[in-house]
Order: C-alpha cells, then sequence, then structure tokens
C-alpha cells in the first residue's frame, strides 16, 4: 500500500492511519528549509510544530554567553513538537537547520486539537517522546565516556542516516559548536579519521565511508528504528 504523492514523508506522520492523515493534512503546510534557519529559538513563542520530511534539525541549548551545545537531532523519524505535547507554549530549546529539506508545519493550535481528539496521534506522540529522551540520554552517556574521535563519528553517521546519501555538506566550525569544542580540537580529530580511512573530507563536505562507536548503535537500534512502523509498512 503507497502514499498519495502529495503526502508527508515524515515516518511519524505515515504512522497514522491513512483516515486520521487525511483529517491532518489541511493543518499541514509544506515548507522548504534552509541551512542555518532557526525554526524556533529559545524564550521564543511555541507557535508551531514541524515534521521534516527530509534534512536535519539539531536541537541546542542556548547559553547566556551565546554560545550552544547540540542535545539532539531530528529527521523524517520524529518532529520538534515534544514540548508541545505537554501544553508548553514558549520554547526553551533552539531547532537548528543543519541539513536542508522539506518540512511539514502544523500550528500548536492545530497540534492541540490532535493531542485531544485523535487517539491514534496522541499515542504516537508519546511513543516519540520516550525515543526522543532516549536519544538524549544516551548523547549525554557518549559525551562522558567517549573520545572526541569517537562522538564525532557518531555524529557524522546520525546525519548520514538522517540524510539521502553519504555526502554531508558541513563545516569543521559548525561540528566544532555542535560538538562543544574548538575548531582546531575537531580538526585534529577528523584528521585522525581521514587517516584511518573512515571519512573523506573535501573544501565543504565529509563523505562518511564507515565509523561508529556503542552509543551510535544504541541510538541507531533503540531510537530510529524503536518507533512505530509506517501504515503501509504494517500492512506488508
Amino acid at each position: 500500500m503507497s502514499a498519495p504523492s502529495n503526502w508527508p514523508r515524515n515516518r511519524l506522520l505515515l504512522a497514522l492511519p491513512p483516515s486520521n492523515l487525511k483529517q491532518l493534512m489541511p493543518e499541514l503546510e509544506h515548507i522548504r528549509c534552509q541551512r542555518g534557519q532557526v525554526l524556533m529559538d529559545a524564550d521564543s513563542s511555541l507557535d508551531y510544530v514541524f515534521f521534516p520530511d527530509s534534512g536535519v534539525v539539531s536541537v541546542v541549548a542556548v547559553y547566556a554567553d551565546g554560545s550552544i551545545i547540540e542535545m539532539a537531532t531530528i529527521g523524517r523519524e520524529g518532529c520538534t513538537g515534544v514540548q508541545a505535547i505537554f501544553g508548553a507554549k514558549s520554547s526553551s530549546i533552539r531547532f537548528l537547520v543543519q541539513i536542508p529539506g522539506d518540512a511539514e508545519k502544523m500550528s500548536r493550535a492545530a497540534f492541540t486539537r490532535a493531542m485531544a481528539s485523535m487517539p491514534s496521534f496522541r499515542s504516537l506522540m508519546y511513543a516519540y517522546v520516550q525515543a526522543f529522551l532516549e536519544q538524549v540520554l544516551v548523547s549525554v552517556a557518549c559525551n562522558g565516556a567517549h573520545s572526541l574521535k569517537e562522538r564525532l563519528a557518531r555524529w557524522l553517521l546520525m546525519m548520514r542516516d538522517r540524510g539521502d546519501d553519504d555526502t554531508l555538506q558541513i563545516t569543521q566550525s559548525l561540528l566544532a559548536e555542535m560538538l562543544g569544542v574548538q575548531r582546531p580540537t575537531i580538526t585534529n580529530a577528523a584528521r585522525e579519521l581521514e587517516r584511518a580511512g573512515l571519512i573523506a573530507r573535501g573544501r565543504q563536505q565529509v563523505s562518511l565511508a564507515k565509523a561508529s562507536c556503542e552509543c551510535y548503535q544504541l541510538v541507531r537500534s533503540r531510537v530510529i528504528f524503536h518507533l512505530p512502523k509506517t501504515y503501509a509498512e504494517r500492512k506488508i
């Protein structure tokens, strides 16, 4: 059973029964997300929830001096609505587009109505909260247990899993910011991976061949693929 061509590619939305997704379609606005775009900032009004169809969004903490550090990533397996699920009206974190792509934009009011009136949507969102929190907890453990080289490999692989190919258009400045280290430190770690034949670097891109740490496998098996199957997959 294939989805209509005008339906979203987001796996959360596609996990809904077709009748429920059809109800939601008028509430979804298809948008294009650009690299570096802030979908929602810390301490801003939580007016919308975004369901990525492609690309990657980083969930980052923002500190008083303006520095940021990544806590989690969201691709087509998720959405930015964790705070809205519990009725929040403002955001405490920043959602930053790392890899450009498409997304479905839904107002918080419509999201709240769907949570209240659609049991299948509500159950799906609660399942996603669990998966999202597990990703954050694994990330915290990884930051304390593994070397920067291993953390960099995990981050690159997570980006690759959520992208459409093995080529990632990213800079070392971005990597340093996301991993909370200085750029020269990232440069050294990237060179180690390159010398080991694990990545191939161009001027502004990293083409990932192979690298992983235990935390990457945990997130991949327990978070990304722990979520409900799409409706079409359940019918196969």
